[in-house]
């Protein structure tokens, strides 16, 4: 019982940065940020869940997935945010849209995309939803293709 108490205790004060999908609803911390685990099939990094699918939808469907879920399609805070992702392959929808009112890429909440987010942003259509992969590359795609997708959801 003793070392299984000094593992828990190591496990959540080195500050791991590796993702460990949650085996379910559980009321332990993650990573020691007093927040709480994620719920099955989601991915627990920096006091936030993601759930990264296997499966493919248009944008909006995307994004009505998400809200059903509590969460929303993933709004990037800094460039090391998904640092877990970097040996996929596959690019993902995030709530990244254009503002033709506002003229500007705006996330799903309104807040606008910093400048200095991805390197470079080089959109042609702004009519198309913006895709994320590795390496903090982005790619535009016509919203109505079918593509998997990232939901986001914030513990606290």
């Amino acid at each position: 019982m003793a070392t299984l108490g000094i593992l828990l205790k190591n496990a959540f004060t080195k500050g791991s940065v590796q993702p460990t999908p949650s085996p379910g609803p559980t009321t332990e911390p993650l990573g020691g940020c007093g927040c709480y685990s994620c719920q099955e099939k989601w991915i627990g990094f920096r006091c936030n869940c993601y759930f990264i699918s296997n499966e493919r939808k248009t944008w909006a469907e995307s994004r009505d997935f998400c809200a059903s879920q509590n969460s929303s399609l993933l709004q990037l805070r800094n460039r090391t945010e998904l640092d877990f992702l970097k040996f996929s392959k596959t690019f993902y929808w995030i709530g990244l849209s254009y503002s033709e009112k506002r003229r500007v890429w705006l996330w799903e909440d309104g807040s606008a995309l910093s400048p200095d987010l991805f390197s470079p942003f080089h959109i042609v259509n702004t009519k198309n939803c913006i895709m994320y992969g590795t390496n903090n590359n982005v790619l535009d795609e016509s919203c109505k293709e079918q593509n998997p997708y990232i939901c986001k959801h914030r513990l606290i």
